[in-house]
């Protein structure tokens, strides 16, 4: 089982990027290819919720109710 580790270091986004630089080219790569992975797991999310929210939203009680704005 892999430890999870919880770090809050207040640390800025300039911060960050000198770290990065730092880093060896092929770890570089590891972290794009980490960040690159979590945008597609949120994206599929979305649109795997879309439908369900749908059924919710699509409604005439859902327009009845909004439809003073």
């Amino acid at each position: 089982m892999e430890a999870v580790m919880n770090f809050n270091l207040p640390l800025t986004f300039e911060q960050v990027t000198q770290i990065v630089k730092q880093m060896p080219k092929p770890e570089q790569q590891q972290l794009v290819e980490l960040i690159q992975e979590g945008e597609k797991e949120s994206i599929q999310t979305h649109f795997a919720s879309e439908a369900a929210l749908a059924q919710d939203w699509l409604s005439p009680e859902e327009d009845e109710a909004w439809k003073h704005l």
